[in-house]
């Protein structure tokens, strides 16, 4: 078992902390709840919640890509999440979705269909949290084509 972290979280004023990860160089992150409860001086919980997820992706499909020769490829992400009231009326993510526009035509890369067929499985924070959210994702080319459907 690997240990993560420790990552500091410190509370400013308000609903602002100060996220402190431990790595050297690395400023810390401010964090904050929207109005009314906060501010929205920064990215709330659920904001860092989909950015994980869709850094994750787009991060393990950039290792693929790379792994199959492709190199210097623009890869954007983006993720956008569903709220809706559990049982007992308390808010909870109940989906994720994530596109993936990468900065080239399919046609350009080699072994496009094996980093495609890959990647999700190799992202820890999106595999984790498909134990309890659905997550989908698609992947996109630079002509808009869509490469890996919603899975």
């Amino acid at each position: 078992m690997e240990t993560l972290g420790p990552i500091q979280l410190t509370l400013e004023r308000d609903l602002q902390f100060s996220v402190d990860f431990g790595l050297a160089g690395v400023a810390s992150l401010r964090t904050d709840a929207p109005p009314p409860l906060g501010s929205a001086s920064g990215p709330d919980s659920e904001m860092l919640l989909m950015a994980a997820v869709a850094n994750c992706l787009a991060g393990s499909l950039s290792f693929f890509l790379r792994k199959f020769q492709n190199r210097d490829v623009s890869v954007r992400a983006s993720a956008q999440g569903q709220m809706q009231p559990n049982e007992r009326g308390r808010q909870r993510i109940c989906s994720i979705a994530v596109d993936i526009r990468l900065g080239a035509a399919a046609a350009q890369f080699r072994m496009l269909e094996r980093a495609l067929s890959q990647y999700e499985d190799f992202c820890v924070v999106t595999q984790s949290v498909r134990a309890g959210i659905p997550v989908t994702v698609r992947v996109f080319d630079s002509q808009g084509t869509l490469l890996a459907p919603g899975a």
